[in-house]
């Protein structure tokens, strides 16, 4: 009887060590982990446990986890954050990027890039976020955020973008605090009247919701002046994104002195009043005629972002980290490029429990590689920039689960 006794609490104990020893769901061990937010820039590993990173420091046992990641010579990253996505996909082919068929469905186009986190760029309105919220942020893994349009119908292109009369501040406002854990900002995109009546309508609703606005700025012949934009209609923490653009049709005022080759010095004094610089690339928004002066001068993004859509996608823009890639290889460096992509576009959304790898955070990461070889960056005027670096994503973790996994690395491989 006492040898059952003694066997049975054996077999008890054992138990007990094998429960016991799955302390983390995921360990990543050996990785260069950058964590902009805690002046992270080291080899350092990551434990994660029910959907949270719950330890951060050099030697993690790695015999205590469900699933171990060996990073040797990867970079482990806060997931990453595209502030300026368009992610309403519909089927109604005369809608735009509002239910329409230029925008893409967030899924396919974020994971296998290292991004957890998209703000949808306005293309729903107070009048169509419902279904945007139904079809797509519902359904999505992807957290998907967004910034409302000023325009009640939200991008549908044409006239229904000029329609003052669909831009209502207060209902704008209203549906923003009725989606507080969705809605982050406000957006104006492709107005066009000579006159400061959509911007102001913008930044109304930002001010009674106590949120940003992202501004697509220029359409008007001739181009209303940015100075003024900056200084007297914005507020700090607004968001001036496509700020490397050069815009055919003198309807859009450069940050850059095309002639000087010098970041103008209005723009200086707005980066340092708060306005937000985002990059927006897109189909047609991005110069290096503007970008490669802008970072020789000192003058950095604050936000790095896609504009991702259909146009976008398969032209030269193509992927976030194709557009991470192209900053690296003008010059900027490699640290401020994630921090772009990461705490400075949560801070932009006042996200802060985004964009960081603090111990208690939600487990959003990104595993990437930095690729060595010739590679070829352009943009759309054809000019091309040659760089020896591409970033690619190994792996993503999405709330504490892997959702991407490009060689099988990962020990077991368990894509969830």
């Amino acid at each position: 009887m006492e040898r059952i006794k003694l066997l049975a609490l054996c077999i008890l104990l054992l138990t007990a060590g094998l429960v016991q020893s799955q302390t983390y769901n995921i360990v990543i061990k050996g990785g260069h982990l950058i964590d902009p937010k805690n002046n992270i820039n080291e080899l350092m590993d990551l434990a994660i446990h029910n959907g949270r990173v719950v330890q951060v420091s050099k030697n993690i046992d790695a015999k205590d986890a469900r699933q171990v990641i060996h990073a040797d010579g990867l970079y482990v990253t806060p997931g990453l954050i595209d502030i300026h996505a368009h992610v309403f996909a519909g089927t109604e082919p005369d809608r735009g990027l509002s239910n329409g068929l230029q925008s893409v469905p967030p899924d396919g186009f974020t994971f296998r890039v290292g991004v957890t986190t998209v703000v949808d760029a306005g293309c729903s309105g107070w009048k169509s976020f419902p279904l945007f919220k139904k079809n797509i942020i519902d359904n999505a893994q992807t957290r998907v955020l967004a910034l409302l349009n000023i325009v009640g119908e939200g991008m549908r292109g044409g006239a229904w973008e000029q329609d003052t009369n669909d831009m209502d501040p207060k209902l704008s406002a209203l549906v923003a605090s009725q989606y507080k854990n969705i809605v982050v900002g406000f957006k104006l995109a492709h107005f066009i009247g000579h006159d400061w009546t959509a911007v102001d309508r913008v930044v109304e609703a930002g001010s009674i919701a106590h949120l940003p606005v992202m501004i697509d700025f220029g359409s008007a012949t001739p181009p209303l002046p940015i100075e003024e934009l900056y200084m007297k209609h914005l507020r700090p923490g607004d968001i001036y994104t496509h700020t490397f653009a050069l815009l055919n049709g003198n309807i859009r005022e450069t940050v850059v002195d095309e002639q000087l080759k010098k970041v103008k010095p209005f723009v200086w004094e707005a980066q340092k009043r708060g306005i937000i610089f985002d990059v927006g690339y897109g189909g047609a928004s991005f110069n290096f005629s503007q970008a490669i002066p802008a970072i020789k001068n000192g003058f950095y993004p604050d936000c790095i972002s896609t504009d991702l859509h259909t146009g976008s996608m398969n032209a030269a823009m193509k992927d976030i980290l194709n557009v991470m890639s192209s900053f690296i290889a003008i010059g900027m460096d490699f640290q401020g490029v994630i921090k772009s992509t990461t705490w400075n576009p949560a801070l932009t959304i006042q996200r802060e429990d985004l964009g960081n790898l603090s111990v208690g955070s939600e487990a959003d990461i990104a595993i990437l590689k930095i690729e060595h070889g010739h590679f070829g960056f352009w943009d759309k005027t054809g000019y091309k920039v040659e760089g020896d670096q591409k970033l690619e994503c190994e792996i993503t973790i999405r709330s504490g689960k892997i959702v991407y996994d490009l060689n099988g690395i990962a020990n077991p491989v368990v894509i969830h």
